[in-house]
């Protein structure tokens, strides 16, 4: 939820308190107390501002409900207005609180951020360090071996969920492997989701433009992103580690093959999100299936298992999670080995003849995508299932 984490971080470490008032009878047993528990709490305000590591979203709401608890109170702002998802979602954070006393909340408070940093120093030493990544990238991890490029999402706590960051950087990756010396391409998932899909907090980062602006941006973004695997010109294959959701199941039409383990699941809600089909999904799923799979999927939102979707022709080739890895690299180390050229070549007759009518289908998607952003229905449909995430 990166772009709701924007909103809220300016709020979740405030750099001033509210003074708090004690009646002078309870100095004499409680005002050293008072103090202790106040530099403990101004103390975790600085830890906050320390972490290395974002906590997510949940817990930036948690603090910031039993700061404004702690220093005004129980809720007394009047309720946001329903698409004013950021200011909705700490609101309701900290009017879920009621009535709880200011000292638990400030507590609280210093309890969590004790928390936040025992995990981060026990994390700190098993993660990757932080030159592992190749410069460039920072949501993927880009890796040139064996003839092949290895495009892999690297967002593992999001479930690989694409912001536009990394549209932008997979945009960027597939135009340098296009050019690069290696063979063949493959893009997979870091951790146990292949991609779940678009982060959905991507709606509440509005530019000053307001909505329509946003509708607008995100649809050429869209359309630019999907171009790119109708041009990419080498064999593109995906290795599906997972679960796969919204556009990262509707791409795959577009991939040379793909490859896939059992317990990965490929599922597009979108009437669920009071959205539409895209990735040329609308063109590709009909074609590859029939209609009324397609529909079951597209329109239903009907999720597949990988053999399910391997029978229906979407998958080109399941394999047990326990061998997945192996199996599958060791054929792809094998496909790399053809004549470079010739693959290309082939590409280019099998997909040249469709690739003109693929780009208009693209771009009649991203409009309708464009005019259903807009929409009452998506937008409530979006709220709702951020409101879900969000609470405590």
């Amino acid at each position: 939820m990166a772009h709701l984490a924007a909103g809220l971080a300016r709020r979740w470490c405030p750099s001033s308190l509210q003074v708090v008032n004690f009646p002078v009878v309870q100095l004499h047993v409680s005002l050293r107390a008072m103090r202790a528990s106040h530099t403990e709490f101004e103390n975790a305000m600085n830890q906050v501002k320390l972490l290395k590591k974002d906590p997510g979203n949940e817990v930036k709401l948690k603090l910031y409900a039993l700061y404004k608890q702690a220093t005004e109170g129980p809720c007394n702002m009047p309720k946001p207005g329903v698409f004013d998802l950021i200011s909705k979602a700490k609101w309701d954070a900290w009017n879920a609180l009621g009535s709880l006393p200011k000292e638990t909340a400030k507590q609280s408070y210093v309890d969590l951020v004790s928390s936040l940093n025992s995990s981060s120093k026990s994390s700190g030493q098993v993660e990757p360090r932080a030159d592992s990544k190749p410069p460039g990238y920072e949501t993927l991890v880009v890796t040139s071996e064996d003839g092949i490029t290895k495009i892999m999402l690297n967002r593992p706590s999001k479930k690989n969920a694409m912001n536009p960051q990394m549209y932008h950087e997979i945009m960027l990756a597939l135009e340098a492997a296009s050019k690069d010396e290696s063979s063949i391409t493959v893009l997979t998932g870091s951790g146990d989701y292949y991609s779940s899909g678009n982060d959905l907090t991507n709606f509440t980062d509005i530019p000053s433009g307001g909505v329509q602006e946003k509708a607008k941006n995100g649809a050429i973004l869209l359309r630019d992103f999907v171009g790119c695997f109708i041009d990419f010109p080498k064999p593109l294959i995906a290795v599906v580690n997972g679960p796969a959701v919204g556009i990262a199941v509707t791409t795959l039409g577009l991939f040379d093959a793909v490859y896939a383990t059992d317990r990965a699941t490929f599922h597009t809600p979108f009437s669920h999100l009071g959205q539409s089909p895209e990735g040329c999904s609308s063109h590709t799923f009909p074609r590859i299936m029939s209609p009324s799979k397609a529909t079951e999927m597209l329109i239903f939102g009907k999720k597949l298992t990988a053999r399910e979707a391997c029978a229906q022709g979407l998958v080109t080739e399941v394999f047990p999670d326990s061998t997945f890895q192996k199996e599958v690299w060791t054929r792809l180390k094998a496909y790399a080995k053809l004549p470079p050229n010739a693959m290309r070549i082939s590409k280019q007759v099998i997909r040249n003849k469709e690739k003109e009518k693929l780009h208009a289908i693209n771009a009649e998607e991203c409009s309708v995508l464009q005019e259903r952003w807009l929409s009452d229905e998506c937008m409530n449909a979006v709220v709702n299932f951020l409101s879900r995430k969000a609470k405590l």
